[in-house]
């Protein structure tokens, strides 16, 4: 069982805006048994950013940032993303339409993995439910899962986004073994025929096979998304909070 806890930030972006808000909501997540957070870029310098954090003993797991920068301004984003002390560098998905744009996003993304290596970085890419449009018979994810850099490039798997697309999360996860380092812990409930995101524990994934599993294929870190709350977000987060510690967690 795992002893750290972490959260996507993008899930309290309202307060995530100036540095006595950030530290005021990083002062919260640990209150709330959060050690660790995923950023979804930062509206404040990197280097104060990452203070705030190490100040309040929160520590900062992976980033969802900037292809573009990554991509032309290497040498920045190297510097932004030292300055968080993390060493996983990557985005919060990309949209593709034809064979063409994934040929094209995998070369990219190799050949991004490839330099970020050579700096101590590891690239990173977050799903939606859009990856599993299928192209010639197969989905997008399974070109990424084929032809992503296997030891440069990790998966951070949304659980929620899978089941959107009507795939098993278990079966990706295997599929996956050792190649996801941050596993979002994203519920999903319905209301009438239409499905939405909820608090950990309130809606119908089924986190008791995939946490065991989790931890079965060398998942490092666990953070809660929520994308939406139905009201303030910290207590969406002291919900899930609340679900994983107690089911899931070391004491």
């Amino acid at each position: 069982m795992f002893n750290k806890l972490g959260v996507q930030l993008y899930s309290i972006r309202e307060f995530m805006t100036t540095e006595e808000d950030i530290r005021k909501s990083f002062r919260k997540l640990k209150n709330l048994g959060y050690d660790q957070a995923q950023t979804a870029g930062c509206a404040i310098p990197y280097t104060t950013f990452g203070q705030i954090a190490k100040e309040e003993g929160i520590e900062i797991v992976g980033t969802h940032d900037n292809f573009a920068k990554m991509k032309y301004d290497f040498a920045q984003a190297v510097a932004d993303h030292k300055a968080l002390h993390t060493t996983n560098m990557g985005i919060g998905g990309f949209v593709v339409h034809s064979m063409e744009e994934i040929r094209g996003l995998i070369e990219n993304c190799n050949e991004l993995a490839e330099k970020l290596s050579k700096e101590g970085f590891k690239f990173t890419y977050h799903n939606h439910s859009h990856e599993f449009v299928k192209y010639q018979g197969k989905t997008a994810m399974d070109y990424y899962i084929e032809q992503f850099d296997k030891h440069n490039i990790s998966f951070v798997l949304d659980t929620y986004w899978v089941q959107h697309a009507g795939v098993d999360v278990c079966s990706i996860m295997r599929k996956l073994d050792g190649r996801i380092d941050i596993l979002h812990l994203k519920d999903m409930a319905v209301k009438g025929n239409d499905p939405y995101i909820t608090e950990c524990g309130n809606g119908n994934i089924n986190f008791e096979e995939i946490i065991p599993l989790a931890e079965e294929i060398g998942v490092q870190y666990y953070v809660v998304e929520q994308d939406t709350c139905p009201g303030d977000p910290f207590k969406s987060m002291e919900i899930s909070s609340e679900y994983i510690h107690k089911k899931f967690m070391r004491a």
